[in-house]
């Protein structure tokens, strides 16, 4: 029997999601899909009998407003919620705001996989000239953060988003899941797959081939070391989920028309 339970989630759809563009940390609301996944998420959760505690998110609208949506649906709109920059979506820097089939006409589908899926390959970094640096770097949620802005990331792998995830994860989340309370991490695609990969022990190669659809909740069952019981559980409609995850892997590929 699981000693300790913990559900994760994707945040529902973005603007950017439907648009097939490297969004990033370029703060974007849910798309009316999203608000619709977010919905059905809750209702999903409540359904199961799932009562939270406490909720993390990361600093982005769209992972906040996916855990305000959820609450919402399960009556539960009082649990607190805290976040964090450090369970951002991964910094794509120069990447930022290009369209992902666009890139695979242009570069190849298996480079685009590499940037987006692969454990250590950071992408060209974000520089002054970008057309959403000033947006990201003067907004005002980072200034309230426990680094510096000049020590922000400009480009990260997914090893980058582990390793400022991970003192987040050991200090201020084991403690609230070691104390008996019931927690929801709404964060993003990256900073849920690195958790992922650190909670399952998931090899650098195999983390390539991991793909998380947007709105769907993944059950985690841990033991008192807080080692899975098994592997990671997705919560819903097995069919549905699959065409999801398919719908993912399929952004970075050429549309067919353009083959």
């Amino acid at each position: 029997m699981a000693k300790y339970r913990l559900v994760l989630l994707r945040h529902g759809e973005g603007a950017w999601n439907k648009e097939n563009r490297f969004c990033s940390w370029v703060d974007q609301k849910l798309s009316s899909d999203g608000i619709k996944e977010a919905q059905n998420c809750g209702k999903h959760l409540k359904a199961l009998g799932f009562e939270f505690d406490l909720v993390f998110t990361s600093v982005l609208s769209r992972s906040i407003q996916t855990a305000w949506l959820i609450l919402q649906e399960m009556g539960q709109e009082w649990v607190p919620i805290q976040s964090s920059w450090r369970l951002n979506e991964r910094h794509y820097g120069a990447l930022i705001g290009l369209n992902r089939a666009e890139m695979a006409l242009n570069h190849g589908e298996e480079q685009v996989k590499i940037w987006r899926r692969s454990y250590d390959v950071t992408p060209p970094p974000i520089t002054e000239s970008h057309p959403y640096y000033e947006e990201i770097y003067n907004d005002r949620r980072y200034k309230c953060s426990d680094v510096s802005q000049d020590n922000l990331p400009k480009a990260e792998s997914l090893k980058d988003v582990l390793d400022r995830l991970l003192p987040y994860w050991n200090e201020k989340i084991v403690p609230e899941l070691k104390s008996g309370k019931m927690i929801l991490i709404s964060a993003h695609g990256n900073s849920s797959r690195a958790l992922l990969k650190h909670v399952e022990g998931i090899s650098d190669e195999d983390i390539i081939n991991v793909t998380l659809p947007t709105g769907v909740p993944i059950l985690l069952e841990l033991d008192e070391n807080l080692h899975p019981l098994g592997p990671h559980q997705f919560l819903g409609d097995q069919e549905a989920i699959q065409a999801a995850i398919k719908k993912v892997e399929d952004q970075g590929k050429v549309k067919s028309a353009e083959k």
